[in-house]
């Protein structure tokens, strides 16, 4: 009976405990609202609108597979900006260019409808979605430029169009034919692709046609010895065990400079050979002068033959360069020989003229040596004595001289051995006279100065003609649609 009392007044108790709550709950709310300012509306925020987004996306999204796997090609769109073009290494046939290489593709997992087309988005992205896997042919080696960041650009597009650009410096392969070196003229390659993927899953395009897709800045060559002339873009298709692949490639039309080397190498080498050539006017008894003449040219041309290949990869063919060098090596060692045949022939000239003409000569004029002394001294008694019968007319017919046509015909007469006797002395010895052959001009360096000049000024002018206006040699890999 104690337990009922408690038992009615409990339901009393719950109903005053429920109004009494009732009666503060309208406080509260009053209370929390007069403080607090309203929440923003989420569905505003562009930032919260695209994470969203991003996060729908990837969500359920595979990176491993491509665009249309199984229903369609994948076809990749890209073009190049060169911003620096050089330089160029001929001894290892390669050059180093820096580009923002561009792709685009459209990838229809990525479509998304917001308040923006164009979604510019962090490279970091570019690890969670699929990026095709494209490598350079000839590229030796490529660097991605990573300061302050990594140098990339991602954009998405509304209707899922990526474009992927990124900053890259490429040291790549030019073959290069040197017959013509140095008025030779090169296309350097740029070759890229797939690595993975054949014509039949991926292919690549020119996304702005085959004149506009490839452009080099205004100020983007650095090259020395060369002329960027222009550039020329295709594809091509290779085939290996794995398949068929589409390769992009790009020449760039390049033309030696052949200011350098003239200077440096084709007027030494003329100037060594017109120098050599000044011996054929030294008289041949100047042994030393012209050895020294000969010698310092040939190694001359031995040195500058040497320096000139310095700069050249060891190729086994000879290249125009070569071709002018030895012509002139031939010219320089030619003049040594020639001075070495005139020596030889100058002595046998000395022995022949000193032993065996003068020989012959020499037994007749002696023979005849007692005669002419004989006339000598005749011409000496004459002349004594016409000077001693003046002497008597003078002394002892002084005055009928002048009347005495016989004795003025004596007086004038006697000069006449006087004369004779001067031109005996005159009269020099055979001997001396073939010694004196041996100070002539030889016969061979008068032709020389007339032939080694003409035949090196017919030389340079063909040499000329020819390398300077033929027009450069590509190879036929080089002749793009």
């Amino acid at each position: 009976m104690a337990a009922l009392p408690w038992k009615a007044k409990s339901p009393d108790l719950n109903l005053w405990v429920f109004f009494l709550f009732l009666s503060l709950l309208p406080e509260a709310s009053r209370a929390v609202v007069g403080h607090r300012e309203p929440l923003p509306d989420d569905s505003k925020d562009n930032i919260t609108i695209f994470t969203r987004i991003l996060d729908r996306l990837l969500d359920g999204y595979d990176n491993r597979l491509r665009p249309g796997l199984g229903e369609s090609v994948t076809e990749v769109r890209t073009n190049i900006y060169v911003t620096s073009f050089g330089p160029v290494s001929d001894t290892d046939m390669e050059y180093t260019i820096d580009v923002f290489f561009r792709q685009s593709w459209r990838d229809e997992r990525l479509k998304f409808d917001g308040p923006m087309q164009v979604l510019p988005l962090n490279n970091l992205l570019a690890s969670k979605i699929w990026t095709p896997d494209t490598f350079f042919h000839n590229g030796k080696k490529s660097v991605a430029h990573n300061m302050t960041t990594p140098n990339k650009l991602l954009r998405l597009v509304d209707n899922g169009t990526l474009l992927y650009t990124m900053r890259l410096t490429i040291h790549a392969e030019c073959p290069m034919h040197l017959e013509d070196f140095p008025m030779d003229a090169h296309a350097c390659p740029l070759k890229f692709g797939s690595y993975a993927y054949t014509n039949n899953e991926v292919i690549y395009l020119w996304t702005q046609g085959d004149e506009r897709s490839v452009s080099v800045a205004e100020d983007g060559s650095r090259l020395n010895q060369y002329d960027l002339l222009g550039h020329v873009i295709g594809k091509e298709t290779i085939s290996s065990s794995t398949g068929e692949y589409v390769v992009m490639t790009t020449y760039f039309h390049l033309k030696r400079k052949i200011g350098y080397f003239v200077i440096q190498t084709y007027l030494p080498c003329i100037m060594t050979v017109i120098l050599s050539q000044v011996s054929f006017w030294l008289n041949r008894e100047s042994v030393p002068a012209r050895t020294v003449f000969g010698v310092t040219t040939v190694l001359t041309m031995t040195t500058l033959s040497i320096s000139a290949r310095n700069s050249l990869p060891k190729v086994a063919y000879a290249t125009a360069m070569d071709w002018f060098m030895a012509v002139c090596y031939a010219f320089v060692f030619s003049a040594l020989i020639e001075f070495a045949t005139v020596n030889y022939f100058t002595k046998r000239s000395w022995a022949w003229d000193g032993k065996r003409e003068g020989m012959e000569i020499r037994e007749p004029f002696q023979a005849n040596m007692a005669r002419i002394k004989d006339m000598r001294r005749e011409s000496a008694t004459l002349s004594k004595k016409a000077n001693n019968t003046f002497n008597i007319v003078g002394t002892t017919y002084g005055i009928n001289v002048a009347k005495d046509q016989g004795l003025t015909t004596i007086s004038k007469s006697a000069p006449a051995p006087s004369a004779k006797h001067s031109f005996l002395n005159k009269m020099d010895d055979p001997y001396t006279e073939a010694k004196k052959s041996y100070n002539r001009v030889s016969k061979v360096d008068k032709i020389s100065r007339i032939i080694f000049p003409v035949l090196f000024f017919i030389f340079n002018l063909g040499y000329w003609a020819t390398y300077v206006n033929r027009k450069p040699a590509i190879m036929k890999a080089n002749n793009l649609n």
